[in-house]
């Protein structure tokens, strides 16, 4: 005898099979949908185009845990330029093609084109996105990312209530005319920002400009933080500037400093907080001072800048808002190197953070020069200016296209002569896209050599970033490295960041450990300097990277008929696109993240 199963029954058995297997078939993933195109906004009430993010400036904050997995449909609508978005400070382990480096790890989003970015979020702590194609960030394109403590977890410090400060930097002139002017021979410099800005919003103070319109005085005028008396409150602050090193300070009341870069540091009150770019930190901030309201303060240090401070008001709770506040005590003198060293010298690891391996395989010596090319000034590393190909990395060393970029490693070190503290003999550099190929799991210590630019004594702080990994501070010193100045180093309690800065006439080590198979960046995170070549290359077993979607290195020498040949042959690279639910828009709201199941990959 027959049975005959209707559709419906079968519809039936699979709702209550996925009802009651959701954890194992399902991973819960935070979506969003964005749009990214120029718009008309007044960052420091002055009417300007900015970059942003489904109307938004800055663009929508993400939140998610310590675990979970984020989706993100980003779509192109600057109609004549590309655009990718790097995720600074998350380590894309198993994903180095979401990492967001144009020419890096993956092809530029080409007008009317959306890119998926689909990650995990490794571990807890305050980051931040942004635009990573020619000097987009610099145009307005970044963001929060917060994540929180995995779930069932609780944060080793209580606080009570969160502040987010994003800090930035402003020009009245647009990011391709900084480009075209710093590109020009000779170059013409950008200057300095013309305001500096928190949250987005500054106040820049000229007669030239006519009086703000209501839109214009809405969207600059200083942030009211409404805080409650004798409460703790997490500031997470983040710098996402193009060239400012800046020094925050809270009127009347110090800072307890608890996170840097993601990681937990041992615990220090300061009464100012010096970040550079690239750089993000958690303070504890108890309102434990009379009501009234109090300034948060951003000035710009390590360059004799003219540019006026941002200032965002703390008001206590009762306390009416006006005009009317207490300013921080006089700012830090812009050279006061001395002050910045002690502060940067403070942070150090807490007690349970891993501590770096005892010896090192390989060590990279950068020197970092200012230099000139037939005319045009360039930022080089061993006398190399890098110069990105039109074919990501990621690609070309996945599939041995060996056109893509020059085969030959750039220099490790540099003259044993050269002097550090005077102007180069010979300014000239080379161009290239080479990279460094560091052996899987191997150690790594990178030695940062600050030197003297082409004018005579002056050298220039240098934040550095490195993508796809965190590494250990061993330690800062002054003039020339040497070996014997290993004795200096921080074998107890070295932090882990992301970001450090190497002082003028200086140097400072790193560790790290090669665990991460892909291509990184490690640059400055000054924007100029980037774009006027002043960054390396390091590849970590690409061989051990698999599923890389076919979107992410479809240009170039790599055409999407070449990939899907090689799939045609048995490669683990996917041109099928991972079907997913219908994306949440989350641009209505920066603080809530709603949660949707989708399929398992």
């Amino acid at each position: 005898m027959k049975t005959i199963i209707s559709s419906s029954s079968i519809l039936t058995f699979i709702l209550l099979f996925f009802s009651f297997n959701k954890t194992s078939c399902f991973k819960y993933r935070h979506y969003y949908k964005w749009d990214i195109e120029y718009m008309f906004w007044c960052p420091d009430c002055v009417e300007n185009v900015v970059i942003g993010i489904n109307g938004e400036f800055p663009g929508p904050t993400i939140r998610a845990r310590a675990g979970d997995t984020v989706h993100i449909d980003v779509t192109n609508k600057l109609h004549t330029e590309g655009v990718v978005i790097h995720w600074h400070g998350i380590q894309q382990k198993g994903t180095p093609w979401a990492d967001g480096t144009a020419s890096i790890s993956q092809c530029a989003i080409n007008p009317g084109e959306t890119f998926t970015y689909r990650f995990t979020l490794d571990k807890a702590g305050t980051y931040f996105y942004h635009g990573h194609y020619g000097m987009q960030r610099s145009a307005g394109l970044y963001g929060f990312v917060i994540v929180d403590v995995a779930e069932g977890k609780s944060e080793s410090f209580p606080y009570d209530d969160e502040i987010n400060l994003l800090l930035s930097d402003w020009w009245h002139q647009s990011s391709h005319h900084q480009e075209v002017r710093l590109s020009s021979n000779p170059m013409r410099w950008i200057g300095e920002p013309q305001s500096l800005l928190i949250n987005g919003r500054g106040q820049y103070n000229s007669t030239e400009y006519s009086k703000p319109s209501l839109t214009c005085q809405l969207q600059c005028t200083r942030a009211i933080l409404k805080v409650e008396p004798n409460k703790t409150y997490r500031l997470r602050i983040a710098s996402t500037t193009t060239l400012a090193s800046l020094n925050l300070a809270i009127a009347g009341h110090k800072m307890r400093v608890v996170e840097a870069d993601g990681n937990y540091v041992k615990e220090f009150d300061t009464d100012d907080l010096y970040i550079y770019s690239g750089e993000s930190y958690s303070v504890l901030l108890t309102t434990n001072h009379k009501p009234r309201n109090y300034a948060i303060s951003i000035t710009q240090v390590a360059r004799d800048s003219k540019t006026s401070p941002a200032i965002t008001i703390l008001n206590y709770k009762g306390v009416h808002v006006d005009e009317h506040f207490l300013s921080p005590s006089s700012a830090p003198k812009w050279n006061d190197y001395a002050r910045a060293k002690m502060f940067s010298n403070k942070i150090v690891a807490r007690d349970r953070t891993p501590r770096p391996p005892s010896k090192y395989h390989r060590r990279i010596i950068l020197l970092n020069t200012q230099n000139t090319m037939n005319g045009f000034t360039k930022w080089a590393i061993n006398n190399v200016s890098l110069v990105l190909p039109a074919t990501p990395y990621l690609g070309a060393i996945k599939y041995g296209v060996r056109d893509a970029f020059d085969q030959t490693s750039p220099p490790e070190n540099f003259p044993y002569n050269y002097d550090v503290m005077k102007p180069p003999l010979n300014p000239n550099t080379t161009v290239g896209n080479g990279v460094y190929e560091l052996g899987y799991m191997t150690v790594v210590d990178v030695i940062l050599q600050n030197a003297n630019m082409i004018n005579k004594d002056t050298s220039e702080v240098h934040p550095w970033h490195l993508h796809g990994h965190d590494f250990w501070v061993l330690g800062y010193g002054e003039g020339k490295f040497t070996e014997k100045d290993e004795a200096k180093f921080n074998r107890k309690n070295p932090p882990l960041r992301n970001t450090i800065v190497v002082f003028p006439h200086g140097w400072t080590a790193l560790r790290f450990v090669a665990d991460n198979p892909g291509v990184w960046a490690f640059h400055c995170h000054i924007e100029p300097h980037l774009h006027l070549g002043m960054g390396v290359i390091f590849a970590e077993a690409v061989h051990r990277v698999h599923h890389i979607p076919s979107q992410a290195i479809s240009c170039g020498l790599i055409g999407r008929k070449y990939v899907e040949m090689t799939i045609l042959k048995g490669s683990n690279v996917s041109t099928i696109p991972v079907p997913v639910p219908a994306p949440i828009d989350h641009s209505k709201s920066q603080s809530q993240s709603s949660l949707a199941p989708a399929p398992t990959p």
